[in-house]
């Protein structure tokens, strides 16, 4: 009996232990795919491994806080973990705050692809749009900057482009088309105007016992034809008491109003045509260029007149390196962003379809080398993707091999990583990221909650290594 007593105790108190571990929210990281790498030491120093390959984007924010005189451009690329700029504009606040306000960046309208985008922006038109994703097979067609093809034939449209974030009012906005052909051109304001013409004056007549059609017809010099077309009878037969419109041969003056949009005048360099506004802005329309005879368009970028970071966020969603890879337009328009750092966010789709990792990393330096042909002096740095789940509820042990591969290349392939697997705990992890509210139903994307802590951990490891560079410069 007392041994019975004693074992209720124990499972008693061992079961209290158990909720209170499950009520706890810290993420448990996992170090063992580090351990096999030369990694930990710089790991444990700036949280950014192979921090020194920032320095170049270190000093450019140096200087500002300083002089307060430099735009730093940073884009993130990713999937649908970053189409939905829940994670990148957590970064994107942080870093603004610190370091000013350059401006929102690339923006694109996601609503008129029929997908979803960023909060901070909505774009609407009175025309529907066609479009075409980086996903599927490839196709001749204007897929760019923004991953997404979009295009008309044929004018007739306006898009209203309104920000919902004050603080991401414009001064320059700036178009970018395939080859930088001039499709579009940009207005603030619509005029009305009234051109004066005549019209053909509408009587009425009330039917009288005995009247025939064509005795009205002849009243007023018409053809009973034109009687019967404006009140729509099918025969001559019409009675006593009812009332006819007659459309007469005299006319009357009538105005005619239409509204029309006033353009606006555009600059143009090698990238873009460009709009300047003195005054800031939150509200611009994109109209037809009359001289153009098609439509595509691959983006937007807002800047504000005035220094700091500019954080571009592009991100399809199932997209994969390979898909990026496959268009040659896209990495020519990267050049328009003027990227200093480029942030890549991509794996989970490829682990989806069960790639391995050499594969995987084969993808990855491509990209890189496509993105250096163009750019050769922008700082890489590779996040690795975070812990999700495969169909049935398996680990996905690919998201693990992936991470491990990106940190034992980094030094020689020269870029920079962030180990978001492991802040976030690895596959040991991903129950309490379920527990905490921070994973989805899916085990694969995460909660607005979710995408905010990576937000602001990837802020906290990018500024702990800022300020390292700074103590040793």
């Amino acid at each position: 009996m007392n041994r019975l007593i004693i074992f209720f105790c124990c499972l008693f108190f061992s079961t209290n232990g158990e909720t209170e571990k499950t009520d706890s929210t810290p993420i448990t990281k996992n170090m063992v795919h580090k351990v096999d790498t030369t990694a930990v030491d710089s790991f444990s120093e700036d949280r950014i491994y192979n921090a020194e390959v920032l320095n170049n984007v270190f000093k450019k924010l140096k200087e500002n806080e300083s002089n307060n005189n430099q735009k730093i451009n940073i884009t993130h690329l990713g999937d649908s973990h970053i189409q939905s700029d829940l994670m990148t504009n957590e970064i994107r606040k942080n870093l603004q705050q610190k370091f000013g306000n350059g401006g929102r960046g690339f923006v694109f309208p996601y609503q008129l692809a029929k997908t979803n985008g960023s909060y901070n922006e909505r774009f609407y038109s009175n025309r529907t749009w066609e479009s075409y994703r980086n996903i599927h097979p490839f196709k001749s067609l204007p897929v760019g900057l923004s991953g997404i093809a979009l295009w008309r034939d044929n004018d007739g449209f306006a898009v209203e482009l309104r920000i919902k974030d004050a603080a991401y009012k414009f001064n320059s906005i700036y178009i970018i088309t395939p080859q930088n052909q001039n499709m579009f051109n940009l207005s603030t304001a619509s005029q009305t105007k009234t051109i004066q013409s005549t019209e053909r004056k509408i009587i009425t007549h009330k039917i009288k016992k005995g009247e025939a059609i064509s005795t009205i017809a002849d009243k007023y010099h018409i053809s009973i034809a034109d009687i019967k077309r404006e009140n729509r009878l099918k025969s001559n037969n019409i009675r006593a008491g009812r009332t006819l419109k007659i459309l007469t041969n005299e006319t009357r003056p009538k105005n005619i109003t239409s509204s029309e949009f006033v353009p606006l005048d555009l600059e143009s360099d090698s990238f873009s045509h460009s709009y300047h506004s003195d005054k800031a802005l939150d509200k611009i329309f994109l109209i037809p260029n009359k001289n153009a005879t098609k439509y595509e368009l691959n983006g937007l970028v807002l800047e504000k007149d005035a220094p700091g970071v500019i954080y571009n966020s592009i991100g399809v969603n199932g997209a994969k390196f390979s898909d990026y890879n496959k268009y040659p337009l896209f990495f020519d328009q990267l050049k328009a962003l003027h990227s200093d750092l480029m942030i890549l966010s991509l794996g989970t789709n490829e682990s989806y379809d069960h790639m391995e990792a050499a594969a995987y990393i084969k993808e990855l330096r491509e990209f890189i080398k496509n993105v250096k042909e163009q750019n050769s002096n922008v700082a890489i740095l590779v996040v690795t993707p975070p812990p999700s789940l495969l169909k049935a509820r398996r680990p996905n042990i690919y998201i693990h091999d992936y991470a491990k591969s990106i940190i034992e290349i980094a030094k020689t392939d020269g870029f920079a990583v962030w180990d978001l697997y492991d802040e976030f705990g690895g596959m040991d992890g991903i129950r309490n990221l379920k527990a905490s509210g921070l994973i989805g139903p899916d085990w694969v994307h995460y909660s607005k909650t979710g995408y905010e802590k990576q937000g602001n951990l990837f802020t906290e490891a990018f500024l702990k290594a800022y300020d390292n560079f700074k103590l040793r410069n």
